[in-house]
């Protein structure tokens, strides 16, 4: 009997799972289908939107690619997509309900389900796009203006995205806006570059005009009556700002699952087979899982581990265990000019990963996954 196969997601896991399948699985196995679940008909090239929102540097067609044309050519009856969100799964019955952008619900069964819904961002910042592709556009458009019309602007977080952030708009705008960049930690990218390096990351950021407040939480943000943005810092000072830009707390879109399935930061819980622990027929890849931290190039090669371990479950084979164990490896822009990093202890040329990630800030990688070609 023909298996049902539920991708929840049409991110960069979902996509290449769904093409690894239809693509090197199906005319082997046959006797499955392939429903795709997302509420965008496009794909969001959330790695460029650090440098997207200044005005001018890559066009709508670059950022989001849409998602069908790259389907076209599977066998009729093989794939289809759902316009919507997951609202609910009962592993028990197998089912996912799914409520539709126009607002109806349906029941959707499947026999394997792979959850690859990423994660969202807090405040309504154009880092993830959760919603329809027109929501996304929008977003992004008007955070285009706010920061075109800002003088002064303020990231919150000093992570990669809010290096990043900084970095882009230090490049653009650093000598006639005021831009500061608050981080918690003693130095920018605690966790992923030693402080002797950071010093390095820290230097090129302030030639480019951006100020930088270390040690410091923003506690409270609220908006002025004026339009201003009113931030509340965590040394008991207040700082005014035209925008204000977090870029911390992000959330794994995980909210429709059993709550058994999850641990306390919203992530499901998995084996090393990608396996969610304590079911037979659910899987998982990306953001919402427990296993490695988000990153792209840590979701690409957990969905090609998880299409390789579903193939071989489907045509009967022993699963591969997934290595979680390789070396940290971090990237980063600064500006459309410069880029740091490292893989273990090794210091990557920033010539390196400016020609790799900063030219085009992984635009360039949108229609391999909407077309799964070299997947």
């Amino acid at each position: 009997m023909s298996k049902t196969i539920v991708i929840l997601g049409a991110s960069y896991a979902g996509l290449l799972v769904a093409h690894k399948l239809l693509k090197h699985t199906l005319p082997v196995v046959k006797d499955f289908k392939v429903v795709l679940v997302s509420p965008s008909t496009h794909i969001y090239g959330n790695l460029a939107s650090v440098r997207a929102i200044i005005p001018g540097q890559f066009s709508d067609e670059k950022l989001w690619m849409e998602i069908a044309p790259g389907f076209k050519n599977y066998p009729s009856g093989a794939y289809s997509f759902i316009l919507g969100k997951a609202s609910a799964v009962d592993p028990s019955s197998k089912s996912v309900t799914i409520t539709q952008n126009d607002g109806q619900e349906v029941q959707q069964n499947y026999d394997i389900l792979v959850v690859a819904t990423g994660s969202r961002v807090a405040d309504g910042m154009p880092w993830k796009n959760e919603g329809s592709y027109e929501h996304g556009k929008e977003t992004l458009h008007g955070m285009q203006k706010r920061v075109q019309s800002a003088k002064s602007i303020v990231i919150g977080g000093a992570g990669p995205t809010g290096v990043e952030t900084a970095g882009e708009l230090g490049f653009e705008y650093g000598k006639v806006k005021d831009i500061t960049l608050i981080t918690s930690g003693d130095h920018v990218l605690v966790g992923g570059l030693p402080a002797a390096h950071a010093a390095s990351v820290e230097k090129q950021l302030e030639k480019m005009g951006v100020k930088i407040i270390k040690s410091t939480r923003v506690t409270s943000s609220s908006t002025t009556s004026d339009g201003h943005t009113d931030l509340g810092l965590s040394n008991g000072t207040t700082l005014t700002t035209d925008v204000y830009l977090p870029t911390v707390g992000v959330i794994p879109n995980t909210e429709f699952m059993p709550s058994n399935l999850l641990n306390d930061k919203g992530e499901l819980i998995m084996d090393n087979y990608l396996r969610v622990k304590n079911t037979d027929s659910i899987w998982a890849a990306g953001d919402v899982i427990d296993l490695q931290r988000s990153q792209v190039m840590l979701t690409e090669a957990q969905g090609k581990a998880l299409a390789k371990n579903l193939d071989l479950y489907l045509k009967g084979k022993d699963l591969v265990w997934y290595k979680t164990d390789g070396p940290p490896t971090l990237a980063v822009t600064m500006g459309r000019s410069k880029a740091t990093g490292i893989s273990g202890s090794m210091k990557i040329p920033g010539l390196v990963l400016w020609w790799f990630k900063g030219r085009k800030m992984g635009t360039d990688m949108l229609p391999k996954y909407v077309t799964g070609a070299g997947m």
